[in-house]
């Protein structure tokens, strides 16, 4: 099968298998799965993708949630709320510098899908246990990752390989 066909076929069916999992036994949001599987292949797949796509994502992650903590502590107000997203975006900036986390958008990533799950789910960040928007995206993410990781193992597998031919 050529890698485009073995491709679609890896990931439509694990696309069901994530969204059938997510809606029944492990209840975190597809869309950040979505996102994370796609931030794997982004930043290059293998196992080098996998690492550095987790790492980002959860660098984002942590940052939001001491961003969404700072929010939840100090300010509610439009302008402390802006002030505090305007500090988490200047620290994703630079922890770009780390090479581990040197592709930006993966970091944002984790950055929004937090800040997403936490007003999907409309639970605070301040909430303790496993509920916690945290918890909840960090989980997504790490299997948004791992179906990305599985899917291109399943597509690679599927490929068909020719033999080269001598001249």
């Amino acid at each position: 099968m050529k890698k485009p066909e073995a491709y679609t076929l890896s990931i439509g069916v694990l696309a069901v298998a994530d969204t059938w999992l997510t809606g029944t036994i492990f209840p975190v949001p597809v869309w950040v799965t979505f996102i994370a599987w796609a931030s794997f292949f982004v930043l290059g797949g293998g196992t080098a993708g996998f690492v550095k796509s987790v790492a980002s994502n959860l660098s984002g992650l942590v940052i939001s949630s001491l961003t969404l903590l700072g929010i939840a502590t100090m300010t509610t107000t439009p302008f402390g709320v802006a002030v505090a997203v305007g500090l988490g975006s200047a620290l994703m900036v630079q922890a770009s510098k780390i090479k581990l986390l040197d592709i930006l958008p993966a970091i944002v990533w984790g950055f929004a899908s937090t800040v997403g799950t936490t007003v999907a789910t409309g639970k605070p960040i301040t909430l303790i246990g496993p509920g916690n928007p945290a918890l909840v995206a960090a989980g997504a993410l790490i299997t948004g990752a791992l179906f990305g990781f599985v899917s291109e193992l399943l597509g690679d597998a599927l490929c068909f390989k020719r033999a080269h031919q001598l001249s």
